[in-house]
């Protein structure tokens, strides 16, 4: 490890957090495991990372930079609303899939009894997963020829399924996690989103 740049090593050192959150039931987290996982001293980490609060904040940034660069491509590529919320929704299942100990951080699994900006962090992601999809929904809805302005009846449909989607991705993440990676999220995903953009 002592040859890499140091962007690699902070890259390494995500990679391996990332990786022990794989395994919900071994050791507990703790910079001494993950030292000891890499091979290094816990001041090895501190040269890198300030605090383990800053190793979640990386891998909430790479959630952040990843989720939210694809949803951009999806809304650039993609005209239809209601295609968009499919592909948004099933793109986040698929990533929970190819990405199992960023599922654990997406529940705020993984963050539990750590610093509670992180939650809030992961709070305020949700959040903007739930725009986007309401911006696929009043898209869908001006595609339809549907009025979906302020106070309208439409634009509270559009909030209401918005959520509604969120828990469903959600709830499929939390499963999946707690099935110890074994349901994928993705799992009948189609049927089931049909079935929510009817």
């Amino acid at each position: 490890m002592a040859t890499q740049p140091p962007g690699q090593r902070k890259l390494q050192i995500l990679q391996a957090l990332a990786a022990m959150l794989e395994h919900p039931k071994g050791e507990k987290i703790t910079t001494a495991a993950l030292a000891r996982r890499l091979e290094v001293s816990e001041a090895a980490l501190y040269r890198h990372f300030a605090s383990k609060a800053q190793m979640f904040e990386g891998l909430i940034e790479f959630i952040e930079t990843s989720v939210f660069g694809l949803i951009n491509q999806i809304t650039e590529h993609q005209e239809d609303g209601l295609a968009q919320a499919c592909d948004i929704l099933s793109m986040l299942l698929h990533f929970a899939a190819n990405n199992p100990g960023m599922t654990r951080v997406l529940i705020g699994d993984a963050l539990v009894g750590e610093d509670e900006r992180l939650q809030q962090r992961m709070n305020g992601f949700h959040d903007r997963v739930e725009l986007a999809l309401k911006g696929a929904l009043r898209q869908a809805a001006a595609d339809a020829g549907v009025d979906s302005g302020r106070g309208s009846d439409q634009e509270r449909d559009v909030a209401a399924r918005a959520s509604l989607m969120v828990a469903f991705v959600v709830g499929r993440w939390h499963r999946y996690a707690k099935s110890g990676f074994a349901l994928s999220p993705a799992q009948d995903a189609n049927t089931q989103i049909a079935l929510l953009l009817r």
